[in-house]
């Protein structure tokens, strides 16, 4: 009697790996429809200066996005990413008035932002605290810094070399610096985050923890190194910001978290951990900077702007939900 081979049966990372697949390509053809319906809606949306500042908007955020998603990976979260982000800007504003170089300045502006996710990171491993008890501390500590150090007034940085402020003013072929900045960062990120060693075991830790610890993982170490790298991001994010605008703003940043954990969410990337790509993160954030841009352009008022981000957030935590409800 013939045997019979049965048919090769898809593991769950194959599933898995589809359906994300899937949910990019899903993305791309909604933000596809948006630009058709908006190109006809308005004929101000596909002129070149709507699409550069669309690109100009999203690629500085998108660099928090980038450090969010790897984080939510690994299961945990940071509300304080729109705070820190300003303490960048204005460490390094205050620093740059006080005679110091400005790249210095940036550096030490970017060092201090890792030493504030080293110290959530800290809380969260060793004391024990949740990442969202310990960031929302740390969101109030670092606005409360920013307006303690500049006096709630904006920091005038006017001086600041043309060497310095090409990294967000500049361009390189038609292509603004901040742009190729972010591509950087995206390609560099997605690349480590499908192919390096150390960054497959951020799924691993955000799946399962114990049984990550179990098979040898040091979660611990995991979860420290993907808290301190998000608020690394915000650090660069912050400096690119001061150098596109030419001025440090303790305000600025407020509900950035929003608009960041929703571009993560949107793109795939899970509440509970152990899911999510940068690909989709980037294409969540360009969703949101599409729907901004196109409510912008149809005048519709801010406050409806903030109840339609905030509606498309729930939403794609109600999917989110849904998702892990049926795979569990």
């Amino acid at each position: 009697m013939d045997s019979v081979t049965p048919p090769a049966r898809i593991g769950f990372s194959e599933r898995l790996g589809g359906l994300i697949r899937m949910r990019e390509t899903g993305l791309i053809l909604i933000i596809a429809v948006l630009f058709a319906v908006m190109s006809l809606a308005s004929p101000y949306f596909l002129t070149w200066d709507n699409m550069r500042a669309m690109a100009m908007a999203f690629a500085v955020e998108g660099i928090v996005v980038v450090g969010m998603t790897i984080l939510l990976i690994s299961g945990g979260i940071d509300l304080s990413v729109g705070s820190v982000t300003a303490l960048a800007m204005v460490i390094a504003g205050l620093l740059f008035l006080g005679g110091v170089d400005p790249w210095l300045a940036s550096l030490i502006a970017i060092a201090a932002c890792a030493g504030i996710g080293a110290f959530m990171g800290f809380f969260v491993t060793r004391v024990g605290l949740h990442h969202f008890i310990v960031s929302l501390a740390v969101m109030v500590i670092a606005r409360g810094l920013c307006l303690l150090g500049t006096g709630g007034r904006p920091l005038g940085l006017y001086t600041l070399p043309p060497e310095f402020k090409f990294i967000g003013q500049g361009a390189i072929g038609g292509i603004p610096v901040v742009i190729i900045i972010f591509i950087v960062f995206v390609i560099l990120s997605d690349f480590m985050l499908r192919r390096t060693t150390m960054f497959r075991k951020v799924f691993y830790t955000g799946s399962n923890e114990k049984a990550a610890a179990y098979s040898g993982i040091r979660t611990k170490k995991v979860v420290f190194l993907t808290t301190t790298l998000c608020s690394t991001l915000c650090g660069f994010a912050g400096v690119i910001y001061m150098a596109r605008f030419g001025s440090a703003q303790p305000t600025f940043g407020a509900g950035m978290e929003l608009n960041v954990i929703a571009a993560a969410v949107i793109g795939g990337a899970s509440l509970t951990g152990g899911s999510g790509t940068i690909l989709g993160a980037i294409l969540g954030t360009i969703l949101l900077s599409v729907v901004s841009s196109s409510l912008a352009l149809l005048d519709v008022s801010v406050y409806w702007q903030d109840i339609i981000r905030g509606s498309i957030l729930l939403t794609a935590v109600t999917a989110d939900y849904y998702f892990n409800k049926r795979r569990g």
